[in-house]
């Protein structure tokens, strides 16, 4: 059962964490979701809400999963002493701290680039994309990357951690 556990806080973990972000970045820059991203819904909406929601949880479970499957295999095989799940509810949160604090940076700085003409959006989304959303689709496009690169980085370096923190344990 702790297997379990663990597997699914890590996908409510990621789910919260991606759901949290995009109602942000959705509303940064809409045309982020509706025309950078294929359609989600059997149906066309430009509601920020709606596509945070969708795409916080289709992008995300899997990377939970993934991670979960991962931390309960170091966390609970063999006969060292357990992980417990409710070990994991600091780490996990300090992961997605840490991932939120690299997408906020990353998107104003992909931002501030684009602003200056240093970074600029190229074809076909540069021509898709209003020219006054071109810095804000930037942004968006910097903190979802920042977010995926730290979070699965960061989650590599949980199992490392967890499972060398099991070695030493007596």
């Amino acid at each position: 059962m702790q297997s379990i556990a663990i597997i699914t806080l890590a996908i409510l973990a990621a789910v919260t964490y991606g759901v949290l972000h995009d109602q942000v970045t959705a509303r940064v820059c809409v045309e982020y979701f509706t025309i950078g991203h294929p359609p989600l819904f059997t149906f066309e909406t430009k509601s920020p809400t709606l596509l945070a929601f969708g795409w916080g949880v289709a992008a995300t479970w899997w990377v939970g999963l993934i991670l979960g499957i991962l931390l309960a295999f170091v966390s609970r095989a063999g006969q060292r002493p357990k992980v417990h799940v409710n070990e994991l509810y600091r780490p996990l949160g300090l992961l997605m701290f840490v991932a939120a604090v690299a997408a906020l940076a990353s998107g104003v700085l992909g931002y501030t680039l684009s602003a200056n003409e240093v970074v600029n959006l190229v074809e076909p989304l540069r021509s898709q994309i209003p020219p006054s959303k071109h810095s804000l689709f930037i942004a968006d496009l910097w903190a979802h990357t920042a977010s995926y690169v730290v979070a699965f980085c960061g989650g590599l370096i949980l199992i490392v951690y967890t499972r060398q923190n099991r070695l030493v344990r007596q």
